[in-house]
């Protein structure tokens, strides 16, 4: 039983030792600001993504997404897959209001 237990220690190191996380980013980041390019969403989109380059060594995309209050460019990131690579920048008003508010709009986006 004893040995039984040893060679089970030995084969878990092992295989422990053998599995190594993926660095991130390993690609370039997209952050996508549900409102037009200019305004303040943008600019604090613009100089966050420049700060997030430097310490993360890849490049942020800033994407504008306008329209319907804030809704397409969230909806944009919420079907985008779930690896990290998609971030959004906005308001209150997008991420939180319009959900609450449009109850089939919400469920229409996140299909």
């Amino acid at each position: 039983m004893k040995r039984l237990l040893i060679i089970a220690g030995i084969t878990t190191v092992a295989f422990v030792g053998a599995a190594t996380a993926q660095t991130y980013p390993s690609r370039p980041i997209t952050l996508v600001v549900s409102y037009s390019p200019g305004g303040a969403n943008d600019i604090i989109a613009r100089n966050v993504g420049e700060r997030m380059k430097v310490s993360l060594g890849q490049p942020i995309i800033v994407e504008n997404i306008t329209g319907a209050g804030g809704s397409i460019g969230v909806g944009r990131v919420a079907r985008a897959a779930p690896d990290g690579y998609t971030l959004s920048l906005g308001q209150n008003g997008g991420h939180v209001m319009n959900g609450a508010m449009y109850r089939s709009l919400s469920r229409m986006q996140c299909r």
